[in-house]
């Protein structure tokens, strides 16, 4: 009996939890939506009536009514996509917050993204042109300096040793 109970124990605990969490989930969806549930969906809504002012900033009368448009959409179980569809189908994209993504609203995403690759190639090559003068430099052509340069001889490379020698051993 003691054997049957330890199998059937994991069973017993998933059905106690279920029991446990599911009723709380159902008493959830019908309670009445918060303000910031509103608000949530409110930002990213732009009044009819102002220019570029987020819905839930705005104090004007219409921008109340839409509130309560999104309060009583919420409270019939309606997804915050599905509200933000039913305002822009209502009113056009200019509603929204942040424009949809297709057609010529693409140039919004786009250009700033060019505009920071662009900039970052320009601070790339600004500072290879900076470099400390220890280091190489280009010539105005873009031929690297070492090119020009020839490795000395080893006729070179003995007077300079001599020199050395003649130096440190005067001292």
């Amino acid at each position: 009996m003691i054997n049957h109970l330890k199998r059937k124990l994991p069973y017993l605990v998933y059905v106690l939890f279920l029991a446990a969490v599911l009723p709380g989930t159902a008493l959830a969806q019908g309670s009445d939506p918060t303000d910031d549930d509103v608000n949530a969906i409110a930002r990213e809504l732009y009044c009819p009536v102002c220019e570029n002012i987020p819905l839930d900033a705005c104090g004007t009368a219409a921008c109340e009514q839409w509130r309560g448009i999104i309060r009583d959409k919420l409270t019939e179980g309606w997804s915050g996509d599905q509200i933000k569809d039913y305002f822009v189908n209502q009113y056009g994209d200019r509603v929204l917050a942040e424009p949809p993504r297709r057609g010529f609203n693409w140039v919004a995403y786009i250009v700033p993204l060019v505009i920071f690759g662009g900039g970052g190639v320009l601070l790339f090559r600004g500072f290879q042109q900076w470099r400390p003068d220890g280091q190489e430099r280009r010539t105005r052509n873009g031929a690297d300096n070492t090119a020009q340069m020839k490795k000395p001889s080893p006729e070179d490379i003995r007077r300079v040793e001599e020199e050395l020698r003649k130096r440190s051993g005067g001292d």
